[in-house]
C-alpha cells in the first residue's frame, strides 16, 4: 500500500522497535540512510538495529555508527517494522526471512516493485537520505553531527557530491542545513575518495578493460571473475568512463561469482532504469543496476545486446 510521508512518520513515532536494511552491495546512501534513520529513531527512544546481508563498503569507514551496522546472523529478529530503505523487497538478501515485521519501505527508485506492506516513494528526491532528511523535519526532530553526518553522506554520494541531474533546490537546502550543525563537507570527501595503492592498482588493471560500443555512445568496463577477486572495489571506476567524450551510457560488469556477475550503468540521455528493469533490476533513469546470473562472457553478451537495443530504440 502507498502511503504519505505523514503517514510513514506517523507510524515511525507509533512504533517501538525497529529492524533496518537496505539492499546488498550497498552504497552511500543505503548505509547513510539507514545510521541517519537509526540515529534519528533512537532519538526518541525506540529500539533500533540495522542489518545488511553483505560487506559495508571501506570507503564508509567516515561513517558514524559504522559499527552497529550487523550481518543478519540470528535465525529470527523481532521489530514492530521492518524498514527497508532505498530498495525493494528482492533487492535486500535474506533479511525479510528472518524478520517477519511488518514492511515498511522507503525509496526513491522508480522503478520499486510495490510490494511492501507499505511504501513511501519518492522518485523525485536525489537519494532515500534526502527522504530520511524530510521525515526527520516531519517528526520534529533536530539533526546533530552523528544524525547529519549520515544522511548528508548519503545525499552527496547519490547525487554525485550534487553535480548529478537528479540535484535539486531542495536538496541543496537540505545538504545545507545538515552543514549547520558542524559537520565539514572537505573531511567526509577527503575520508570517501581516498583510496588504498591496491586499490588504484585494481583501477589500473580495470581500465586496460575499457571497451567501446555504439560509435563511442556506449563505454564499458569488463571485469572476469579472476580480475574482480584481485580487485579490493569498484567505487567509482563508472565515473572514470562516464566523462569520455561522446559517452551516453556508461557500465560497469563485475563477475562477483563464476555464474553470478553485478552489473552499474549510468547514463547522460538514455533511460537506463527502462533497461535494468528488462535484464531483473532497476534504479533511476540516470543510474541503474542489475545481477545477471550467467558466466561472464554469456553475461558481457546479454548485457551489450540489451545496451545496443536501448540505443537504437
Amino acid at each position: 500500500m502507498i502511503i504519505s510521508l505523514r503517514d510513514t512518520a506517523d507510524r515511525l513515532m507509533a512504533a517501538n522497535s525497529f529492524v533496518l536494511t537496505s539492499h546488498v552491495n550497498p552504497d552511500g546512501d543505503a548505509i547513510g540512510s539507514c545510521l541517519g534513520l537509526k540515529f534519528i529513531l533512537e532519538s526518541l527512544g525506540k529500539k533500533v538495529q540495522v542489518l545488511i546481508d553483505d560487506d559495508v563498503p571501506k570507503f564508509l569507514s567516515i561513517m558514524p555508527g559504522l559499527d552497529e551496522v550487523k550481518k543478519p546472523v540470528e535465525d529470527h529478529y523481532d521489530a514492530d517494522y521492518l524498514v527497508i530503505l532505498d530498495a525493494c523487497l528482492d533487492r535486500v538478501g535474506t533479511v525479510p526471512e528472518k524478520c517477519k515485521a511488518p514492511v515498511l519501505n522507503i525509496d526513491h527508485h522508480g522503478t520499486n516493485d510495490n510490494l511492501a506492506d507499505y511504501l513511501y516513494l519518492d522518485a523525485d528526491s536525489a537519494a532515500t537520505a534526502e527522504i530520511v532528511y524530510r521525515l526527520a523535519k516531519a517528526m520534529g526532530i533536530k539533526f546533530d553531527k552523528d544524525s547529519a553526518t549520515a544522511v548528508y553522506i548519503g545525499l552527496a554520494t547519490d547525487s554525485g557530491y550534487f553535480k548529478y541531474s537528479n540535484t535539486t533546490p531542495q536538496t541543496m537546502r537540505a545538504a545545507a542545513e545538515l552543514l549547520e550543525t558542524g559537520i565539514q563537507p572537505e573531511k567526509i570527501s577527503e575520508a570517501i575518495e581516498t583510496k588504498d595503492f591496491a586499490v588504484v592498482q585494481g583501477l589500473a588493471k580495470a581500465l586496460q578493460t575499457v571497451e567501446l560500443y555504439a560509435d563511442g555512445k556506449v563505454a564499458g568496463i569488463f571485469l572476469d571473475y579472476e580480475l574482480t577477486s584481485s580487485i579490493e572495489t569498484t567505487e567509482g571506476f563508472i565515473d572514470l568512463i562516464r566523462v569520455i567524450d561522446g559517452v551516453d551510457i556508461s557500465v560497469v560488469l563485475k563477475a562477483v561469482e563464476p555464474e553470478v556477475c553485478r552489473v552499474s550503468m549510468r547514463s547522460k540521455e538514455t533511460d537506463v532504469s527502462t533497461l535494468a528493469l528488462r535484464l531483473g533490476g532497476g534504479g533511476h533513469k540516470r543510474a541503474a543496476g542489475c545481477t545477471i546470473k550467467l558466466p561472464f562472457a554469456e553475461a558481457k553478451n546479454c548485457l551489450i545486446d540489451e545496451i545496443l537495443k536501448a540505443i537504437e530504440d
